[in-house]
C-alpha cells in the first residue's frame, strides 16, 4: 500500500495581522500538512505577534523572515522561494495568506492529483464579497478569466500554449517544481502563478485547474484602493498584454451598441426600446457567466457598475505597463510591454 504524500505549505505574509490567524489555522487542520512555512515579508502591522502566537499552538508552524529582496525578484516570489528550499514535503502547496482551507481539501487536492495524472494542482477559490464594489468588480473578472483560460483548454495537454493556475492555490509535486527551476525561473513575474503552469505544461507535466468550490475561501481586498491596485498591477497581462488585446476586450465586454440605442430614444422611441431589449439580454448573459462560474445570478444588479469599473482598471493597468511600472503593496516592480 502506498503511503499518503505529505504536504509542505507555503505562506507569503506582507501585513496580514487580520487573516494570517485563520489561514494557518485552517493549514494545520489538514492532516496532509506536515509543515507549515510563513514567510513575514517586512510587514509592519501584528502579523509577527500573530505569527509568535500561532506558532506556541502549532508545532508544524515555521516562521521565517526575509531580509532585503534581491535585484530581479518580486517580493511574493521571494518570500516563497525561501519556504520552498527548506520544504520536505513530496507536494509543496503555496497559498495565500487570505484564504481559508476547508476541512479535507488537501486530502481531496492529492486525489484530483492521483486520478488526473498531474503534477501540479490548481484551484480557483471561492470569492467571499462582501461590499458593492467587491460584487462587482470581482465576479465580472473571473467570468472574464473563465472565458479566456476555459478548465478544459489549461488541462489539455495537447494546448501547451494553454496555461494557467491561480497562485491562492497552487499544489505542485516537488520533483517537479525544482525540475522547472521553482521561483528562481520566474523570479521578476507580476503573474507568477501563469508563469509557473506556462513553465510546467511546457515541460511535459499535466495540470489539473479547476474551480475550488468547497476547497477553499478567499476575501482578496478589504479596501477598494487594494482592490484596485490589485487588479490594475494584473489585468493587462491577463487579458493579453497588448493595446490590441484591449482594445478586442473592451469592444466584446462594453454594451456600445444598446447603449448608443438608449441615447438615441429623443430621435424614435424604438431606438430606445431596442436598446433596452438588448441591454437586458446582456444582463441575462451575465446571470449565465455568473452561475458557470459559481457566483451568485443576483450580481447581475451589479452588471453596469461592473463594466465600468472593469473597462476603467483595464485601461488603467494598460496605462501602468506602458509607464514601466507597477506597485503592489508598497513595492515598485518594473514590467515589461510586450506589445508595444
Amino acid at each position: 500500500m502506498n503511503p499518503i504524500p505529505s504536504v509542505s505549505a507555503i505562506v507569503p505574509a506582507r501585513n496580514e495581522e487580520a487573516t494570517i490567524t485563520p489561514a494557518v489555522e485552517s493549514l494545520a487542520a489538514q492532516p496532509e500538512i506536515k509543515e507549515i512555512f510563513v514567510i513575514n515579508d517586512q510587514s509592519s502591522d501584528g502579523t509577527a505577534a500573530q505569527l509568535s502566537r500561532l506558532s506556541s499552538r502549532h508545532t508544524q508552524l515555521r516562521v521565517l523572515e526575509t531580509q532585503a529582496i534581491p535585484s530581479g525578484w518580486t517580493g511574493k516570489n521571494y518570500a516563497v522561494s525561501l519556504g520552498a528550499a527548506q520544504a520536505t514535503g513530496d507536494w509543496l502547496l503555496f497559498t495565500d495568506a487570505d484564504g481559508v482551507h476547508l476541512p479535507g481539501s488537501t486530502a481531496h487536492a492529492l486525489a484530483d492529483a492521483a486520478a488526473a495524472g498531474a503534477g501540479l494542482v490548481s484551484y480557483s477559490p471561492e470569492q467571499e464579497t462582501r461590499t458593492w464594489w467587491e460584487r462587482a468588480l470581482i465576479p465580472f473578472v473571473y467570468t472574464r478569466l473563465g472565458q479566456k483560460f476555459s478548465y478544459d483548454a489549461v488541462n489539455d495537454p495537447d494546448l501547451p500554449e494553454v496555461a494557467a493556475a491561480s497562485g491562492q492555490y497552487l499544489l505542485i509535486r516537488r520533483v517537479d517544481y525544482a525540475r522547472i527551476g521553482g521561483h528562481a525561473a520566474v523570479a521578476g513575474e507580476v503573474l507568477e502563478d501563469v508563469a509557473l503552469a506556462r513553465l510546467a505544461k511546457q515541460a511535459g507535466i499535466r495540470l489539473h485547474f479547476v474551480s475550488g468550490h468547497g476547497i477553499m475561501r478567499v476575501r482578496m481586498y478589504r479596501t477598494f484602493g487594494e482592490m484596485w491596485q490589485g487588479w490594475t498591477k494584473n489585468l493587462y497581462p491577463l487579458m493579453g498584454g497588448t493595446p490590441r488585446a484591449v482594445g478586442r476586450e473592451l469592444r466584446g465586454v462594453v454594451p456600445w451598441i444598446p447603449l448608443v440605442l438608449l441615447l438615441l430614444t429623443r430621435l424614435h422611441l424604438f431606438l430606445g426600446v431596442l436598446g433596452g431589449v438588448l441591454l437586458a439580454g446582456r444582463h441575462v448573459a451575465y446571470a449565465v457567466a455568473l452561475r458557470r462560474n459559481r457566483f451568485p445570478a443576483s450580481h447581475t444588479l451589479y452588471y453596469m457598475p461592473a463594466v465600468a469599473l472593469y473597462a476603467a482598471a483595464l485601461l488603467t493597468s494598460e496605462w501602468r505597463y506602458a509607464q514601466g511600472r507597477v506597485r503592489w503593496r508598497g513595492r515598485e516592480y518594473p514590467v515589461s510591454t510586450p506589445g508595444r
